[in-house]
């Protein structure tokens, strides 16, 4: 297997004395959380999506949701104290992380920005979650995503 890249991520991971475990895998366009959850042998609901998203206001936030589940941003609005959120396009994503979309980590981004987490993955033991790059996720404990970037908790999942 190849070494994992050293990304934005990875080194912010590192600096706060985060463990991780780092994970490659080839990556498919528009592949999703199936592909990576099938190319890893983990289940969907393990892997954690990072989703760019913004409010009317267009200030940029980030929420984290199992890979088997949609975000309802009508809720996840109601529940942050905004009147209206939509995901960003991708051109402004990349702008708001640094990241490519396909390779968006809650870690190490280019701004500072609120972190949103489904409740549900904090009673996991381990989550996969971006690393910065495509095909590239890292393991770790939930409660060590709350430490390092403050993550919030919401109940915001929808079945896809």
């Amino acid at each position: 297997m190849a070494q994992a890249p050293e990304t934005p991520a990875t080194r912010f991971l590192t600096a706060h004395k985060i463990a991780f475990t780092p994970h490659l895998y080839d990556y498919e366009a528009h592949g999703g959380t199936r592909v990576s959850s099938r190319e890893l042998g983990v289940e969907e609901h393990h892997v954690i999506k990072t989703l760019v998203m913004e409010d009317e206001n267009k200030k940029p936030l980030l929420v984290l949701q199992h890979g088997d589940r949609t975000v309802s941003t009508k809720e996840l609005a109601r529940q942050t104290g905004r009147k209206k959120i939509e995901p960003c396009k991708p051109d402004v994503a990349e702008r708001h992380t640094g990241y490519m979309v396909g390779g968006t980590s809650p870690f190490g981004t280019k701004k500072t920005m609120p972190v949103f987490v489904e409740r549900t993955v904090l009673d996991l033991e381990w989550m996969y979650v971006n690393g910065g790059r495509r095909g590239f996720l890292v393991c770790i404990r939930p409660a060590d995503l709350v430490k390092a970037v403050g993550a919030q908790p919401v109940d915001v999942a929808l079945d896809k």
